[in-house]
């Protein structure tokens, strides 16, 4: 794109307490102020593949990420049937930050957003036939237990959205889990409202991502509570990080289209003798430019902006 690379965050050590490190993001309890009881998330540049951080950041990859997420939370809040959600702000200066924060590095990157308690369910939704539904179809005709037609092949679009939920773990993979596991976990009605609401969001995000041309393959959603227990989407929302996205012109071709995301980072390491047990290696410099390309080509698609614009 061609686009100047900023210097990479590839942490943040802000005087707001001990921070709640992700593997993509900081996250600081902010209260007392104008604001309530929320939490400041900052989305940096580093980057995770075969759940390991890789040391090697991508320049502007948490600003794409907040960016997207910032506008889908905004889309969806709007129209007859509005989605709450936990964004507060982006504006680092409408954040009342201690005088002795550097605002710089946080701007774009930054999310403002009410304290919620978060369902540990990761809520995720395939339209698409691939990743590891792809391979369970292929044995038993099923994607996480739930029955398709016969006779799908890599990369179909299926018959209809499936709410696939999986545990949220602390290391490693998240685990694919029945809907009934996580209805006798959480209470058969709230999960129901979980698998409603996901698969609504879902199409509705798929519906606008396709007239940009993206189609979104999957994709998965958190959800938490206020203390008078309304539900609101939290985290980030139809991110490369979150979803998969394919370009429109490449899908339905009888293979899985390449992704707007790690792609490139992914291809590189499976090549590169690393055995992902030991410490990942750096990545080249090509690679992180490709990387980053692919990042704000997804973002300039789905919301006609680059981070700039958008943050």
């Amino acid at each position: 794109m061609n686009t100047p690379a900023r210097d990479a965050v590839v942490s943040t050590d802000l005087p707001l307490g001990v921070p709640i490190r992700g593997k993509v993001r900081d996250c600081y309890s902010i209260s007392g102020g104008r604001h309530g009881d929320a939490m400041l998330i900052v989305s940096t540049d580093r980057i995770s593949a075969f759940d390991w951080i890789l040391p090697t950041p991508i320049p502007d990859k948490g600003r794409v990420l907040t960016a997207i997420s910032a506008f889908w939370f905004d889309l969806l809040a709007r129209g007859p049937e509005p989605i709450a959600h936990h964004l507060i702000t982006t504006d680092v200066d409408a954040m009342d930050l201690p005088s002795s924060v550097d605002r710089g590095p946080l701007r774009g990157r930054t999310m403002l957003v009410k304290r919620a308690e978060v369902i540990p369910f990761e809520c995720v939704v395939r339209g698409w036939l691939a990743g590891s539904g792809l391979a369970e179809y292929r044995t038993s005709g099923t994607v996480c237990g739930v029955a398709l037609p016969p006779g799908l092949v890599a990369g179909d679009r299926l018959p209809e959205p499936i709410f696939t939920p999986a545990t949220k773990a602390e290391t490693g993979h998240d685990e694919n889990v029945s809907f009934e596991v996580m209805a006798g976990r959480i209470g058969g009605a709230l999960a129901a409202a979980l698998r409603e609401r996901s698969i609504d969001v879902y199409s509705r995000g798929a519906a606008h991502a396709a007239s940009r041309g993206i189609v979104v393959a999957d994709t998965k959603f958190e959800w938490g509570r206020l203390p008078d227990g309304s539900l609101l989407l939290v985290d980030e929302v139809l991110t490369p990080d979150s979803s998969r996205f394919w370009p429109a012109v490449a899908a339905g071709g009888g293979r899985v289209p390449d992704s707007f995301d790690k792609q490139f980072v992914r291809d590189w390491l499976e090549g590169s003798g690393w055995d992902k047990a030991s410490a990942p290696p750096a990545l080249p410099a090509d690679v992180v430019a490709k990387t980053r390309d692919k990042y704000l080509e997804a973002c300039r698609l789905l919301t006609g902006l680059l981070p700039d614009s958008v943050a």
